[in-house]
């Protein structure tokens, strides 16, 4: 199985900046792509961004420019820079990873996603 710690969230005004990270641990053969999701009170969740093994990133057109999605695969481990906040931008943010197939400790994981706790990000006006 795989674990997901996320840090990084909290109070905002609205133009300033927080940092989200998730660090994924556990029966961990190789991760795919990792994303961030987020849902607001009474609204579906939604994609935020996504990145690549190899860095090819994506977002939802109401952050892009104002947020950054990065991984580090060394630690497994992918972040969301967020600047420009906005009260809108006010959810609980969750990542997500998808694991690949493998043996791991001689065991053997089948592709999987797995989400992490989430985070509260509130952004004031």
């Amino acid at each position: 199985q795989v674990q997901l710690v996320e840090s990084g969230g909290g109070l905002m005004q609205a133009g300033g900046s927080l940092r989200l990270s998730c660090a994924a641990s556990g029966s961990i053969v190789s991760i795919d792509t990792m994303g961030w999701y987020r849902q607001a009170p009474g609204k579906q969740r939604e994609l935020v961004a996504t990145i690549t093994r190899n860095s090819i990133t994506g977002y939802a057109n109401s952050v892009k420019g104002r947020f950054a999605i990065s991984r580090d695969n060394a630690k497994n481990t992918v972040y969301l820079q967020m600047n420009s906040l906005k009260p809108e931008d006010t959810a609980v943010y969750y990542c997500k990873v998808r694991a690949l197939a493998g043996y791991y400790s001689g065991s053997y994981y089948p592709n999987n996603d797995y989400w992490g706790q989430g985070t509260q990000v509130t952004v004031s006006s």
